[in-house]
């Protein structure tokens, strides 16, 4: 049982959109309930029934309406949702016109700039325009190569207003990682900048645009938006013109939103492709709509007064996520570049200054920030903060004290988990609950989500598989070039019958908290006994000596041996004093199976893109075997490291 860390009070408890929704659903159908484990249970027994009437709740604007809520609420995959249905995702987005603030954005140590939701929908008008007049169609992909910029979002908006399908990448990627990506789905336009800002350098893009276009036939259009220049030289760049010239130029235009059905397509989201080519995951307008207004209005509990941040790029799903915020009204806030530049504290002075309410970031992060020393409490006004996001990877115990003694004590602090499969959370937070130390708070309402033993049981209190037995509305539509249909099916299907299996090795409680245990393909398992990674990394990494650490399963004399990789604090040197203190700790707070057979020092530890440590890619390198896509790492070199070490070859 974990430590209760918070607990909203009565008069927050009824002011929430959960409250209300509750009461309507006991209006409706004859219910008494009063907490959430009873919301939850009926979702998931009545998913039809808790999806009309949230569509009702948020009020999701249409051309026509649905006839059927869910054709087959057993089928998984291939439930149909909102049959009938005819909308436009950017519509729903753009609902608000008036003069309230829509985008704040925050440039590496520049001056924050500020959008109301007139001008966004202006702008959206003229460039959805240029668009038209370029000839895209519905169906017809539009690209991003752009950092966390106001012009990606009027760029999207622009373009699935006209019904075409958005797909963007950060500016970090390199030349392979962007081919792997958009030479799959063809993109007709392509919106970038110039160039970016990280730890105060300016950083080009357009030698890597002008390295892929001779891949990229496709392209017509080459959109460049003058960022860390004002007038970047574009002469290089085939077909290739000046944002102020491409966005339509003298009175507004009408901005018309092409009405389609419920799902069609809006978004190709990437797998992480550190085992292949990444797999293109195409996603609904109307499933992504209904998912994201779910966990925004209900879960998150977001209103028109909120001010919404995630620090992302336009490479990670909680981009996708940040932006649906729109749909409810409230003040986004955009940031690009490095988290700690110029000093430790750069996103809290930001949440003081912009006067954030919700406050989103990765577990990574955190961990990082805790390696500072920083108090942001103590340095900034965040009497705004009422809520802290984390992701990315499971958030320890450690973490969660952290917010709680360093940044604030009474906000609520929620660990999310989910992926960019279903751009949105199996599991997350439930602001009319307490929060434990360690935990998730709830699982997503409509999700029917359980934890699987090993003969596909599903169990409680104890460790299991992390399934979903029932169809939801953002489940991807379909995977890019797989007409078969046997990507998609392998990827979630193929272990559990009709069962989506998210690859996550997870515990729920009695009390329906979440703990992550990290992915199960990376699972160790020494004498037959599976253990979580994220186990180790949460007493590991709360030694100060030790900046970060990576676990792998290393296949040795017909078992298992548990190897821990070191990356050590500035300042602080591997001995064998401090390896022994590592497998005390280890064993006094988790268990003897968990201490590693061999602890190594390494200068790095890889990550991807999107800030995941990549286990499978280092065992992979260990056991002499080919990492497929090194470009879907933020630091490849790091691998180098792991080959042929003389540790790994002795007892």
């Amino acid at each position: 049982m974990g430590k209760m860390l918070w607990k909203p009070s009565e008069e927050m408890i009824q002011q929430t959109n959960m409250f209300s929704f509750m009461n309507i659903v006991n209006a409706r159908f004859g219910q008494n309930f009063t907490k959430y484990p009873d919301l939850y249970q009926w979702s998931i027994d009545h998913i039809s029934d808790f999806w009309e009437l949230f569509w009702e709740f948020v009020q999701v604007k249409v051309s026509t309406p649905y006839t059927t809520v869910v054709d087959d609420p057993t089928r998984m995959p291939g439930a149909k949702w909102f049959s009938g249905a005819s909308l436009n995702f950017a519509e729903n987005l753009l609902r608000y016109r008036d003069d309230r603030i829509a985008l704040i954005f925050k440039g590496e140590s520049l001056p924050s700039t500020h959008t109301t939701y007139a001008e966004l929908y202006e702008e959206v008008a003229r460039v959805a325009a240029a668009l038209k007049a370029a000839g895209v169609k519905p169906g017809e992909r539009v690209v991003g190569f752009i950092p966390n910029m106001p012009q990606a979002i009027v760029a999207m908006l622009a373009a699935t207003s006209l019904g075409a399908v958005w797909s963007s990448c950060s500016p970090d990627f390199g030349i392979k990682g962007i081919l792997d990506r958009f030479g799959q789905i063809k993109p007709k336009i392509l919106f970038t900048a110039n160039g970016y800002w990280f730890k105060g350098k300016a950083m080009d893009c357009l030698d890597r645009i002008s390295g892929i276009l001779n891949e990229l036939p496709s392209i017509e259009k080459v959109v460049v938006i003058p960022y860390t220049e004002t007038e970047p030289d574009i002469r290089n760049i085939p077909n290739a013109l000046h944002y102020r010239d491409f966005r339509h130029s003298g009175p507004v235009p009408e901005l018309t939103f092409t009405q389609l059905p419920f799902d069609h397509p809006l978004y190709i989201m990437y797998s992480s492709g550190t085992t292949g080519l990444p797999k293109c995951m195409v996603q609904s307008a109307g499933g992504i709509l209904m998912h994201h207004l779910k966990e925004h209005v209900l879960h998150v509990d977001l209103k028109r007064n909120d001010v919404l941040f995630y620090f992302t790029t336009c490479g990670w799903m909680m981009w996708n996520w940040l932006v649906s915020g729109l749909a409810s009204g409230a003040t986004l806030v955009l940031y690009d570049g490095n988290p700690f530049h110029p000093e430790p504290g750069t996103l809290w002075k930001m949440a003081q200054d912009e006067k954030i309410t919700v406050f989103g970031t990765s577990a990574g992060y955190i961990t990082a920030l805790q390696n500072t020393g920083l108090i942001p409490k103590n340095e900034y006004d965040l009497s705004s903060l009422r809520s802290v996001l984390s992701t990315g990877s499971p958030l320890s115990i450690e973490g969660f004290e952290f917010i709680y003694e360093a940044i604030k004590n009474d906000l609520q602090l929620a660990s999310i988990s989910g992926g960019s499969d279903l751009n949105g959370c199996f599991a997350l937070g439930n602001p009319m609950g307490p929060v434990y130390a360690g935990e998730l708070q709830c699982r997503g309402l409509a999700m029917k989500v359980e934890a699987f033993d090993s003969d596909g049981k599903p169990v409680i209190e104890q460790q299991g598989e992390l399934v979903c037995t029932a169809p939801f509305p953002s489940m991807p539509i379909y995977f890019w070039d797989d007409s078969d249909g046997k990507k998609y099916h392998s990827a979630y299907f193929d272990v559990y019958p009709n069962v989506w299996r998210h690859g996550d090795f997870i515990e729920i409680n009695e009390r329906g908290g979440v703990t992550i245990y990290g992915r199960s393909d990376a699972t160790l398992n020494p004498g037959g006994v599976r253990i979580g990674t994220a186990e180790i990394y949460r007493q590991v990494e709360q030694l100060e000596e030790i900046e970060d650490s990576l676990v792998i399963g290393q296949d040795w004399k017909n078992d298992v041996r548990v190897i821990l990789f070191i990356k050590m604090m500035a300042g602080h040197t591997m001995s064998e004093a401090l390896k022994q203190k590592i497998c005390r700790v280890i064993r006094a707070n988790a268990s003897p199976r968990h201490v590693p057979a061999k602890i190594i020092e390494v200068p790095a530890i890889p990550y991807t893109l999107n800030m995941k440590k990549v286990e499978l890619a280092v065992k992979k390198v260990i056991q002499n075997q080919p990492v497929k896509n090194k470009d879907a790492l933020s630091n490849p070199q790091s691998l180098d490291f792991f080959a042929n070490l003389k540790e790994l070859q002795e007892d």
